[in-house]
């Protein structure tokens, strides 16, 4: 009974109800990179593409797509958030600062990156609860299978699209969707 109870106040702690009464990314709080708090409400308005990321990933050339996709499409109203996580054989082992640090240098990142969390698992953030619960979103829920997995939502916080790491954000599919969305 004492380890359920702990188990629950941890889950409380971390968030856990917020993800079981969110109905949009709007509701979810996380930390920039720099540590300051971001809410993603902050991002009304915009059409938003979610991104897990890592430094020492196969896909993380991904970045540059990425940052490419931000330029092209910022002033009409797309943002992109990396959310560096440590999940997928360990390919985020660094701090904030050193993430930071290499996205700047390597490949010139001007979109918003939040702090390292956990995308999987028990310590999992309550915004990747939210976006991978299969019972409140059977279209696109599941787990994260691997870094580089995108989300797709529209100017009002909804989930519009998932993509899997292999689909590059310089993709005719993640582009036309992009597209499609910022023109709703």
């Amino acid at each position: 009974m004492r380890k359920l109870i702990l188990s629950l106040m941890l889950f409380l702690a971390a968030g856990g109800m917020a993800a079981a009464n969110a109905t949009s990314i709007y509701d979810f709080t996380m930390n920039s990179i720099d540590g300051q708090p971001v809410s993603l409400k902050s991002y009304s308005g915009k059409v938003v593409l979610l991104v897990n990321v890592a430094s020492k990933c196969g896909f993380t050339p991904q970045y540059a797509s990425l940052e490419a996709l931000y330029e092209k499409y910022k002033d009409r109203g797309l943002v992109i958030i990396g959310v560096p996580a440590n999940n997928f054989a360990q390919q985020e082992p660094g701090t904030n600062e050193e993430i930071k640090t290499f996205c700047s240098r390597k490949y010139n990142v001007t979109f918003p990156m939040m702090a390292k969390v956990s995308v999987l698992g028990d310590d999992k953030t309550p915004l990747y609860q939210f976006l991978t619960n299969k019972s409140t979103d059977p279209k696109f829920g599941g787990d994260i299978k691997w870094n580089f997995t995108k989300f797709l939502f529209d100017r009002n916080g909804n989930l519009v699209a998932r993509f899997e790491p292999p689909v590059t954000p310089d993709s005719a599919e993640v582009q036309s969707a992009i597209e499609s969305t910022l023109g709703k």
